[in-house]
């Protein structure tokens, strides 16, 4: 029982301190991209939230 617990405090957790996001992709292309992300280091969720942040500031930059 002691697994079960834990895996119900981790969803916890998860719930509490992330939001939950899902993406579409065309057949067999998450697998090209999970590659990709790993040839940087990253995992596929890392390198969307990197590309996001970094998207997000360059538009930033040239609204100023």
């Amino acid at each position: 029982m002691e697994k079960k617990e834990q895996i119900d405090y981790q969803n916890r957790y998860i719930a509490e301190k992330y939001d939950r996001f899902t993406a579409t992709f065309p057949s067999g292309k998450k697998e090209v991209y999970r590659k990709y992300a790993e040839s940087l280091g990253e995992s596929l969720n890392a390198l969307i939230n990197r590309l996001l942040e970094e998207e997000i500031m360059k538009s930033q930059q040239t609204e100023i």
